[in-house]
């Protein structure tokens, strides 16, 4: 398998799940800017959707949409726990977090990437980050250690991901302790020190 990717761009996550799988993968990197691969491919001939991440399959086909993906290398290898049985309501638990990050987490944060926005739109998107942020605080002070409780799955991998955006777009993840302590917690699990380093984050 290879795993097509932007550092620190929510590819992160299926860098870190693959890991957790102890999953044997191979990494390319891509400028989604110019669309182009490290080797110099053109990433649309790739993804025609023309961003990350994307995972080609071992024996061909492609994957694309993350949190698709996390589902997919869970389900493949049972034995990491990455995720709950399908068709349980655990599993929609686990659907629920990753539909969550994806569609009110992860988009709220696009204004605040994009050198178009201007100064109020960005205003208005830091707060909607924020009324998301106050749910996930609230989610964790009943103690648990991870979205699913005291299991590390997929979800906690890409809600690390999307919460350390926080600093770079100017969000002081201090006003969420709970979720600050948790986003310390995961940090220090190996395979995401491991993602890490590898996409040159330390």
């Amino acid at each position: 398998m290879k795993l097509y990717y932007s550092p620190g761009a929510c590819s992160l996550s299926p860098h870190i799940v693959l890991a957790e799988a102890g999953v044997a993968f191979d990494l390319e990197r891509v400028d989604t800017h110019a669309h182009k691969t490290e080797t110099g491919r053109d990433f649309f001939a790739i993804n025609p959707k023309g961003y990350v991440p994307a995972l080609e399959l071992t024996g061909g086909g492609l994957l694309t949409e993350g949190a698709a993906i996390v589902q997919y290398i869970a389900d493949q290898h049972p034995e990491a726990r990455l995720a709950p049985t399908p068709g349980t309501l655990e599993r929609a638990r686990l659907q629920e977090h990753l539909n969550f990050i994806s569609s009110e987490l992860h988009k709220a944060f696009s204004p605040l990437f994009s050198s178009d926005t201007p100064p109020p739109a960005r205003e208005a998107a830091r707060a909607r980050v924020a009324r998301r942020f106050d749910d996930c605080e609230r989610l964790f002070t009943d103690g648990r250690a991870y979205l699913m409780g005291e299991t590390f799955s997929v979800a906690d991998a890409y809600l690390f991901v999307i919460a350390r955006w926080a600093k770079p777009t100017g969000i002081d993840l201090a006003r969420w302790p709970q979720l600050a302590a948790y986003v310390a917690r995961v940090g220090e699990r190996k395979s995401v020190r491991e993602a890490l380093a590898r996409e040159g984050l330390n």
